[in-house]
């Protein structure tokens, strides 16, 4: 497996840092999106992927795998690109079918205002569906995009 050597093992924990830094991003412009423009989870979310994306590529080009230089930039960011649109195809469809009964069981739990449990919905959504693109993303990315690193 790709992971009992520790040099993979460090460059897992070094592309799991760089997810949780484009996280953040993700997390505060999909709020920030959903809530002061009054945007829809699935626009909100597309845009603040693409912003968690640019961040993703530029710290994993120059401090994960530094080592990854025989392609050129833009070739590169486009091929990081790919795999991020592929993964978006992932992550929508978790978006759109995830949130509605998510908000619906945050509801439920009586004491929460609508706003708060359809907040804590739209953010349990989007976790889930970071967790399950993160890993799509490390796999393709470390036998495609950086495929030229031992």
């Amino acid at each position: 497996m790709i992971l009992t050597e520790t040099k993979e093992r460090v460059r897992f924990l070094k592309f799991a840092t760089v997810g949780a830094i484009g996280s953040v991003i993700d997390f505060g412009v999909m709020n920030y999106l959903s809530h002061f423009f009054d945007m829809r989870l699935v626009l909100a979310g597309t845009i603040s992927f693409m912003c968690a994306v640019t961040s993703n590529f530029l710290f994993n080009r120059y401090w994960t795998y530094p080592d990854s230089r025989s392609r050129h930039v833009l070739h590169q960011l486009g091929m990081f690109f790919l795999v991020n649109a592929a993964g978006i195809t992932i992550r929508i469809p978790i978006l759109h079918y995830g949130e509605p009964p998510l908000a619906g069981a945050f509801k439920n739990l009586g004491h929460l205002s609508n706003a708060f449990a359809e907040a804590l919905a739209r953010n349990a959504t989007l976790a889930m569906a970071v967790g399950v693109v993160m890993i799509w993303n490390f796999f393709i990315n470390r036998y495609w995009t950086y495929n030229d690193v031992d």
